[in-house]
């Protein structure tokens, strides 16, 4: 039989730009331990360890984890790209479900360096191979970093067939700014108005400015995961459990539907999603708060489509009756996502954790959405990962 998951504490630090952060050990132990106070769990009652880092080397899951302490415990290492933090949590879920124990912890980081995403291994083959040969075909962006070529192009796509305006993008952008405000943990709090996201640099002429894509992010996140029995045992809070998630990988359609959106994973959303609220037994219209991967505006907006926000295709209109914010049907990354709280890869997913356990709780402040009850997390990676999680509050 599978165990209730009960999320029993959360923790992270401010976000920070490349060079201006502590060293990862300091910031991964950090988020640790202000995990294991807001759980009310001691280190040596921990089981399983599950660390989420991209860019660094093997076993430094292991350096970060003994600054809290040596136990002994099984330490697993996890690198999913910009979903990390959320597959460390899925692994974290799975052990804590099946019974395999009582108390596991998900952690993620990441020390970046300033600039655009690259490869570092350039002796072997890329994981991307199959992605720059679907985009080569579908998109003509020469000398654009290949991220940017990504989520741009698909963009783009949604412009042509729907006719979706650079400014929707744009109000986007805006709106993760009015909600990264009222985050002291975010690294971009500074208002910024549409107009101000569309004088900014264009880095692909008519399809993308400067403001509209994340930057590199230094930070770290915790979770610590508990069956119900042992929260009840230690009388630890059991008001926020995980209701469902999932994770799905590509399919073929990735790149043989000639559709720089499904490039980018939007089936892989899709059927995360789906899984989630067949689980759940729940819908969309249920759902009070999204945090939700906006690497680039273009991706949030896609993402409203994929995860059934709205129809497909009506994106741009949910956006401008402003359903994706406070007064609106669901409010999408009111920690202000990763466009304006940052994006440390293998820390992402655990952020968003993080920003919807405290709203579930009623406890984020200027940002609260009234009533919350159920939060939906969806956290991407290329080449690729989706994950997709459900929290209820009891």
């Amino acid at each position: 039989m599978s165990q209730s998951v009960i999320v029993a504490g959360v923790g992270m630090i401010p976000f920070a730009k490349p060079g201006a952060s502590e060293a990862y050990p300091v910031m991964a132990s950090r988020a640790i331990q202000a995990a294991l106070k807001d759980s009310g769990v001691d280190y040596a009652k921990v089981q399983q360890a599950y660390a989420g880092y991209v860019y660094g080397d093997s076993t430094a899951g292991q350096r970060a984890l003994y600054e809290v302490g040596m136990t002994g415990i099984p330490v697993v290492n996890v690198n999913n790209n910009c979903s990390t933090g959320s597959t460390a949590l899925y692994l974290a879920r799975q052990a804590v479900e099946s019974g395999a124990v009582d108390c596991a912890l998900a952690f993620g980081f990441e020390q970046m360096t300033p600039g655009a995403l690259g490869s570092i291994f350039s002796d072997r083959p890329s994981p991307f191979e199959h992605f720059d040969a679907a985009t080569d075909e579908l998109v003509n962006a020469p000398g654009v970093p290949f991220a940017l070529r990504y989520f741009g192009g698909a963009g783009l796509a949604h412009m042509q067939q729907y006719g979706t305006k650079l400014e929707t993008f744009a109000k986007i952008r805006a709106k993760a700014s009015r909600h990264a405000s009222n985050n002291p943990l975010a690294l971009f709090r500074t208002v910024v108005t549409e107009e101000d996201v569309m004088a900014a640099t264009m880095i692909w002429p008519g399809v993308m400015t400067k403001l509209m894509a994340c930057a590199p992010t230094c930070g770290a996140a915790a979770a610590v995961l508990v069956s119900e029995a042992f929260a009840k045992r230690h009388g630890l809070d059991t008001s926020i459990r995980i209701r469902a998630q999932s994770m799905t990988t590509d399919t073929p359609v990735a790149f043989e539907s000639r559709d720089m959106r499904e490039v980018v994973g939007f089936s892989m959303t899709r059927s995360a999603a789906q899984q989630v609220y067949e689980t759940a037994g729940v819908a969309p219209s249920d759902i009070d708060v999204v945090e939700l991967h906006d690497c680039f505006a273009h991706n949030e907006l896609i993402t409203y489509e994929g995860l059934g926000l709205c129809p497909e295709g009506g994106a741009e209109k949910f956006v401008e009756d402003g359903d994706n914010t406070y007064g609106g049907k669901v409010v999408t990354n009111p920690s202000g996502g990763l466009l304006s709280k940052g994006h440390p890869l293998g820390a992402t997913g655990l952020a968003q954790c993080t920003e919807l356990v405290e709203q579930l709780r009623g406890r984020a402040a200027a940002r609260q959405v009234d009533g919350a009850r159920l939060a939906l997390q969806h956290n991407l990676g290329l080449g690729g990962a989706c994950v997709v999680t459900l929290y209820e509050k009891v």
